[in-house]
């Protein structure tokens, strides 16, 4: 069996589900948010846990059975306190500037590029060399923190580029070490 999706699900205090139609929503304190579950899982929703079980053994059911519960916890985690990421920008030149809920990033191109807010997160301009993205939706907010980091990944010679806050990249010497 799962050792993920046989752990119960504590509610904290404000936060409450309900199960209908394979479909999971937590209600909380930050907002709600809803997951779809498969034909051979349930979910139960007793005495301020949340327990998922699945109906049958077969490999692809026991796979989900782990994800579904670790989906139902990350929105537990989102309606009651946000998830965050924090992207910096290195490099002579590159800033940031928010206009509303837009971000236009300056990071060596012809032109500045647009980001637009996605719905549910919000992003802000800390400085010009920080922006921080926010949400109670786990996979939104890591997707939009992708999303920007694509634009201007890190470059291995002089690090310049837009990188997450502990992110470390590592360096290559360059033609000079030989």
């Amino acid at each position: 069996m799962s050792r993920i999706g046989r752990k119960s699900i504590t509610l904290p205090a404000g936060v409450t589900a309900t199960v209908t139609n394979n479909i999971v929503e937590v209600r909380g304190p930050k907002g709600q948010l809803k997951v779809l579950c498969l034909p051979n899982i349930t979910v139960v929703v007793k005495d301020g846990e949340i327990l998922v079980e699945r109906k049958s053994e077969d490999k692809q059911t026991r796979s989900f059975h782990g994800l579904i519960r670790s989906l139902i916890q990350n929105n537990v985690l989102g309606v009651t306190e946000n998830y965050k990421k924090t992207l910096k920008l290195v490099g002579t030149g590159y800033r940031a500037k928010a206009q509303g809920a837009n971000v236009f990033l300056a990071v060596g191109y012809s032109h500045p590029v647009e980001v637009k807010a996605v719905n549910g997160v919000s992003i802000k301009v800390e400085g010009n060399d920080t922006i921080i993205i926010e949400g109670i939706d786990k996979q939104a907010v890591g997707q939009l923190a992708a999303d920007i980091r694509k634009i201007r990944p890190p470059e291995p010679y002089k690090g310049k580029g837009i990188r997450y806050e502990n992110e470390t990249v590592i360096r290559k010497q360059g033609k000079a070490a030989a």
